[in-house]
């Protein structure tokens, strides 16, 4: 235990320089601009962030969202398709884009000089998006091909998305971030246009600057390059909130594989949806996560895959930071000579063991250093310190949060830890998925992706 809190004390030694100070601005026309020292290397990252994703997105239209991310590298009236990436390209940039349930990212990183580069080039795909139709019809191929590719051929990542749309009723995280094929078969270019008006505007981005910059000089930048921009008009969004389930639901998936697969959920709150005084419930999902999956000492890892072998892998994942509610996931895939019965059977123990017996102190603090361990480590990376300011920011808690996080895991007791498995991990409030292997014709076998939400990349 020594060791690890000699570890932990030394990262946030080292990472003390890239603790530096955050700086806030408003534009006139409502762009909100996040500045972030980090002078450790004369470098930059630029990221725009749109308050847009697949939870926006309605029957009839989802994959809209990932759509347009591809076509805002399709060119402007002044920077015609494929120019944007080529500048950035001849300035020794790097630069691309993601799309997720909550939000749309755009980001390049530069030299800390090229920031104007970056400025200008987001600005004028902010509003002046040209969107032929013959680009969108070859984007739109290429985006079917994706979910072909990466879902429909991948009996994981498949079985993950009919977990995904079983769990879900109502909310809008039901459907998939890369859109059902029906729907992307039958988008049409004016579509894009209007989802493009609607929500890509000053007044629904948040600005985020990351690195060896002057935030003053940021600033009058971004006015300068962003300040003209007209605002929109976006509706505001409904809250979509899930119906409470009211009993277990089982799902089996039937797909050429090699292995079969479980996954198994439990409805839970996050940070934006939990009431004021239960607010300490999503930091606790969190340590007891890292419980059952925080590093090789962790309880699936030594109790599943190493010790009763019933699991050739297994793992948990609970994410705080959501716009709605979410699922806490459980997952594996059972080893040789097991079968998904006896390992869902396992998985049920490790939780009935957090329900009845509190964590102990050692293990506790084990997994407390790990998740601050990894949080300093996040810090070596200018790109991911912008990150958690855009996250936090897009989906409406701010970045502040972050500067307190460390401190609420820090809190998290063992009593909080199996309250939160008592009150939540409930077989009424479990969806289980069950991929169930069929042949798979020769020449057709794949490594498959590992499962998860996740985002898209262009």
């Amino acid at each position: 235990m020594r060791g690890w809190l000699a570890l932990v004390l030394g990262l946030f030694a080292g990472a003390a320089l890239a603790d530096g100070a955050v700086h806030e601005f408003q534009l006139d026309n409502g762009l909100k601009l996040v500045v972030k020292e980090d002078h450790r290397a004369p470098v930059m990252v630029s990221q725009v962030w749109y308050k847009v994703g697949s939870s926006y997105e309605h029957d009839g239209i989802t994959g809209i969202s990932h759509v347009l991310e591809h076509m805002m590298f399709k060119g402007t009236a002044a920077h015609p398709a494929g120019e944007f990436s080529q500048i950035i390209s001849e300035n020794g940039g790097r630069e691309n884009a993601f799309t997720s349930q909550d939000y749309t990212a755009y980001f390049q990183t530069m030299e800390k000089n090229r920031l104007p580069v970056s400025f200008e080039l987001e600005a004028d795909r902010m509003r002046n998006l040209t969107l032929p139709e013959k680009e969108f019809r070859k984007e739109v191929q290429v985006v079917m091909e994706e979910r072909r590719m990466r879902t429909e051929d991948d009996p994981q990542s498949l079985t993950y998305e009919q977990f995904n749309a079983a769990a879900f009723v109502n909310s809008p995280y039901r459907t998939p971030v890369i859109g059902w094929m029906d729907d992307l078969e039958n988008l049409r270019v004016d579509d894009l246009r209007r989802w493009y008006r609607k929500w890509y505007a000053p007044n629904n981005a948040t600005l985020v600057v990351v690195g060896d910059v002057d935030p003053d000089a940021v600033y009058a930048q971004a006015r300068k390059y962003f300040g003209a921009l007209r605002p929109s008009e976006p509706e505001a969004v409904k809250p979509r909130h899930e119906i409470e389930q009211l009993g277990r639901k089982d799902i089996r998936v039937k797909a050429p594989a090699k292995l079969p697969y479980l996954i198994m959920g439990y409805k839970v709150p996050v940070l934006k949806t939990v009431k004021a005084a239960d607010s300490w419930e999503p930091y606790a999902l969190e340590v007891l996560a890292g419980v059952l999956d925080q590093g090789s000492g962790a309880r699936l890892s030594s109790e599943l895959v190493r010790g009763s072998a019933v699991a050739a892998s297994a793992g948990a994942s609970y994410d705080a930071w959501e716009r709605l509610e979410s699922l806490f996931v459980l997952s594996g895939t059972p080893s040789t000579n097991h079968g998904v019965a006896e390992l869902e059977k396992a998985l049920l123990e490790q939780v009935r063991k957090l329900q009845q017996t509190p964590v102990g102190k050692d293990e506790l603090e084990r997994v407390k250093a790990q998740i601050r361990a990894d949080k300093v480590y996040e810090q070596d990376s200018i790109f991911y310190q912008a990150m958690q300011i855009g996250i936090l920011e897009t989906v409406g808690l701010g970045w502040r949060e972050s500067q307190r996080y460390l401190e609420r895991i820090e809190a998290v007791t063992a009593e909080q830890v199996q309250a939160v498995a008592r009150k939540y991990l409930i077989e009424d409030h479990l969806t289980v998925a069950q991929l169930v292997p069929q042949p798979i014709e020769p020449g057709k076998e794949k490594t498959p992706h590992r499962a998860g939400v996740g985002g898209h990349v262009r």
